[in-house]
């Protein structure tokens, strides 16, 4: 057995189903958000909190930001592709569609990934599982959409902004991979110094694009600026720093696990806090793309596997 399997569950399972519930409900917290700010001020907000935790972090623990340059500038891809880019894009797709939506549609995450980190990055490789994973998941989509039925509309487009927030963060991951995770400097700094460099970008794109400077603080209501603080101050700092502690105790693959919690986490708070309605197929659609998200990740073959070396151990 690894060190990671002797980790007991008790020391990590918490912090997974937190983390399920902060990411979950942050497509609440947009949703919240959108009716009083425009989606790209909500992510200006979101991404300044965010920053101004990490900084703190950083204080406490006498760390410092990045020094290199180049590290910089792929923060700075990083940080529109993978921050400013993608909520900005998901405010926009909660404009048309409910909150459990978005949430449902942020699990595709993983098959979004694997085929730009094997045909762009090059740090994976296509093999015969992981391809059935992600026509399983593929098919999985089409359900979630209702692909039967599509009349266009707002709720497609809504539906599409969602889906190519999550291209964008398949485009991210990869490229942080290859990128920026060789790096000796802590998680904090990395993270804080995206969240700054899409702080700059939200900060000079969102007045050329709206045409309006951002309303001030005391002028929205108490709901909408405290999902803007949760989303910064939970989605994008408490969140990383319970992220790494699960990295560091059971490893990156098992720590992704949490995709598989967000969805059921949105949709619950969709429904319950914002009296959101769903149909049959759209939960349906949403476990076959974690079915293909599994298999692609060779999950169901490892569960198998846990089950018989347990056997050979004992019999030894």
């Amino acid at each position: 057995m690894t060190t990671t399997d002797r980790v007991p569950l008790q020391a990590w399972l918490p912090t997974m189903l937190a983390l399920a519930a902060i990411w979950g409900c942050s497509f609440l917290f947009i949703s919240v958000g959108v009716r009083e700010l425009h989606p790209l001020y909500l992510a200006l907000g979101r991404v300044v909190a965010g920053s101004l935790v990490l900084l703190i972090i950083l204080a406490v623990k006498r760390e410092s930001l990045p020094r290199d340059p180049r590290l910089w500038v792929y923060s700075f891809v990083v940080g529109a592709v993978g921050s400013a880019i993608p909520w900005t894009l998901f405010g926009y797709g909660e404009q048309r569609i409910p909150s459990l939506l978005a949430g449902i549609w942020n699990g595709i995450t993983p098959l979004v990934v694997l085929p730009i980190a094997v045909l762009i990055f090059r740090t994976e490789t296509f093999s015969l599982q992981r391809v059935l994973g992600l026509m399983v998941g593929f098919g999985g989509m089409l359900v979630v959409l209702g692909a039967w039925n599509v009349q266009g509309g707002a709720n497609l487009t809504g539906q599409l902004l969602c889906m190519l927030a999550a291209v964008c963060y398949g485009f991210a991951v990869p490229y942080q991979k290859r990128f920026i995770a060789g790096t000796t400097l802590s998680g904090t700094a990395l993270s804080a110094s995206l969240l700054m460099c899409a702080a700059v970008q939200l900060a000079v794109v969102a007045p050329i694009i709206t045409g309006e400077a951002p309303p001030a603080p005391w002028s929205l209501s108490i709901e909408v600026l405290g999902s803007v603080i949760a989303l910064g101050a939970l989605g994008s700092g408490l969140a990383f720093v319970l992220s790494l502690r699960n990295i560091r105790l059971i490893g990156a693959s098992r720590s992704s696990m949490v995709t598989y919690l967000m969805p059921i986490f949105s949709i619950l708070v969709g429904v319950i806090v914002l009296h959101e309605h769903i149909t049959w197929y759209q939960p349906v659609g949403a476990l076959i793309v974690l079915l293909g998200v599994a298999v692609s990740q060779g999950l169901l073959r490892n569960l198998r596997r846990k089950p018989a070396l347990a056997a050979e151990a004992s019999a030894a």
